[in-house]
């Protein structure tokens, strides 16, 4: 279909495919360091109150609306560059993705007001508590959904409102939630000491688990969603090439609970991170080449070349500003919190 013979069918093929993978650069980015800080909130409520949670915040509060930057580049390469599947996804995905922003914004207010309540500070704990575990469940549902498919007619969503709620999105869901968790529990054993270091070891065994059951329950129900999955996984002699995955997903697992049991500190963190890229792998394995599951390719829904080349020149730009500013923002705030910081100290 796009062929060699000049200029422009090289072009249409690979600007397409080049969007595609920094696209997919961002998400992954966001997923994993939105997702710590995520985890740190949804462990927060069961921490103990005071010196833990402070330590707790104070750990990611220097950094967490940088990590969101990554959200914003994603949605606004899809809108710049796929503007076809932009159109499709946002109509479909309104109401979980309305309610992850509102979440999001919530736990953004109590980063600032818990800081300075006194009397209303569990008001803050709780918005930061469930502001994170509602912007991920919804997150998850998100994936869950964009997994499934969309019914779409022509150029346009032609699903129904809830089309996106389903058991599946809800199992997805569940298990975001406990790997973020994971996430946030691996950042607090490495950033933090003491009894709280050791609490944390503990709920990040708990969230292994949980994890693991998880993605064992998806990946054992994503074959049977009719998007010739289950030929990609198990045909011949695809399983060979494809075999990896799941084993090496395996061993990350185990590396992870021998990590903390040994009392690691910052191998935990570094292997929940490559879980999650193992699994995303998976995901492009299972959908690749569709933006718009099942139909929609990322060729068909590319915009003009003209477009893509300079949407380009603007993220050749901002994108390695982008990560340039992250690695030093975790640079100047790497090392462990103080068991007895001053809260006020992030202000």
């Amino acid at each position: 279909m796009f062929g060699f013979g000049n200029e422009y069918e090289g072009l249409a093929f690979w600007l397409p495919l080049v969007w595609a993978g920094l696209l997919a650069l961002a998400v992954a980015m966001y997923v994993v360091i939105d997702g710590f800080d995520l985890g740190v909130g949804i462990l927060f409520t069961a921490a103990r109150p005071g010196n833990w949670r402070d330590r707790m915040m104070l750990s990611v509060a220097p950094i967490w609306d940088g990590n969101e930057t990554w959200l914003v580049l994603g949605g606004g390469g899809l809108f710049a560059v796929f503007s076809v599947a932009y159109a499709i996804l946002l109509p479909a995905l309104y109401l979980p993705i309305i309610l992850m922003l509102i979440a999001l914004i919530f736990r953004g207010v109590a980063f600032e007001f818990r800081f300075k309540a006194e009397r209303s500070q569990v008001v803050w704990d709780n918005a930061f508590h469930y502001g994170s575990l509602t912007a991920t469940f919804a997150q998850g549902m998100v994936l869950g959904a964009f997994v499934q498919g969309f019914q779409t007619e022509g150029r346009g969503f032609a699903g129904g409102t809830f089309d996106w709620l389903t058991p599946f999105s809800v199992m997805t869901g569940i298990g975001l939630v406990c790997g973020y968790g994971l996430l946030g529990a691996t950042w607090c054993v490495m950033k933090t000491s003491g009894e709280l270091e050791i609490w944390s070891r503990i709920k990040a065994k708990q969230f292994l688990i949980g994890t693991v059951i998880s993605m064992a329950i998806v990946s054992a129900w994503v074959p049977f969603l009719g998007l010739h999955i289950q030929w990609r996984w198990f045909s011949w002699p695809n399983v060979l090439f494809v075999a990896p995955v799941p084993l090496l997903t395996a061993f990350v697992c185990w590396r992870i609970w021998k990590a903390i049991e040994d009392g690691r500190e910052v191998a935990p963190f570094l292997l929940s991170i490559a879980l999650f890229l193992l699994g995303f792998l998976g995901l492009a394995i299972s959908l690749f080449p569709y933006i718009v599951p099942p139909k929609l390719t990322i060729w068909q829904a590319a915009n003009a070349t003209s477009a893509l080349q300079f949407a380009l020149v603007g993220y050749s730009v901002v994108m390695p500003l982008t990560l340039v500013y992250t690695a030093y923002a975790y640079w100047v705030f790497r090392g462990k919190i103080e068991e007895n910081p001053n809260a006020a100290s992030y202000h």
